[in-house]
């Protein structure tokens, strides 16, 4: 059956001499792996559309077992994030956390729809940091762990000081501080930006701005729910590491809140 399918390059391996093995991330069929015949050489045109980030339309033979990629059209090579150092290891970050968390063969629009906005934001030049927060965030779900972030998660009040809670799954108000003695304490702002970043669609945002330590505090908590809840660690995020310990590369462009 031959499909035409709106997808995103999310890995791509050599196969033998001349071909390559691409993964998609798709609108209509979920993430799907594809035999990309002659791919390798240079002159094939299959060379510049199966390359990393690539967003496009692809003509894919399916049947069983692996498809086969018959022919691609780039809507958006994503060249910023290709020649962009920082730009590309938050885009890796991104789609490495979708690729381990989206099961095969499974039709995923809502996670489509976030890596695009993802990835187009990136390339427009928005804060990498920022939007990796949001699809950090938005795919919790998919590791098992819903967090409560619209009322308190032990008595369901919507008012008063918040703290998060890592045993009680999400936000507990200040009349029930005592549940846990290991809150994290937020600030009226840091606590409107995690709902945002949770609920918010990233083509919603604009140009978001806001201070290193900001991001550094809410990345702590999203990452603590990643390692010690569910287990996950992303290799991506070793490189990003690498960056932030070069200041001449990452600087510290951080701006107020907006």
């Amino acid at each position: 059956m031959l499909s035409k399918l709106e997808g995103i390059v999310l890995k791509n391996r050599a196969y033998g001499e001349t071909n390559k093995v691409v993964i998609l991330m798709t609108e209509e069929a979920g993430k799907i792996a594809t035999m990309a015949r002659g791919a390798k050489k240079p002159s094939s045109r299959l060379a510049g559309v199966t390359q990393l980030f690539t967003h496009g339309n692809f003509l894919v033979a399916k049947g069983k077992g692996m498809g086969t990629l018959q022919q691609g059209e780039a809507i958006s090579s994503m060249r910023h994030i290709q020649q962009d150092i920082i730009a590309t290891a938050y885009a890796s970050y991104v789609i490495e956390i979708v690729d381990r968390l989206v099961e095969n063969d499974k039709p995923e629009p809502g996670v489509f729809h976030l890596l695009r906005q993802a990835l187009q934001a990136i390339e427009d030049g928005y804060d990498p940091e920022a939007i990796s927060l949001f699809v950090e965030w938005k795919m919790l779900p998919f590791t098992g762990v819903q967090p409560t972030l619209s009322h308190c998660a032990c008595c369901s009040a919507v008012e008063g000081e918040f703290a998060f809670s890592f045993s009680q799954g999400g936000f507990l108000c200040h009349r029930c501080f005592y549940q846990d003695p290991y809150i994290i304490r937020l600030t009226p702002t840091q606590l409107k930006l995690i709902r945002m970043f949770y609920t918010t669609p990233i083509d919603q945002i604009g140009n978001l701005t806001l201070k290193k330590e900001t991001k550094r505090f809410i990345k702590n908590i999203v990452s603590t729910i990643y390692e010690e809840q569910s287990g996950m660690r992303f290799k991506s995020k070793n490189f990003i590491t690498q960056l932030e310990r070069t200041p001449l590369l990452f600087g510290d462009k951080a701006e107020e809140e907006e």
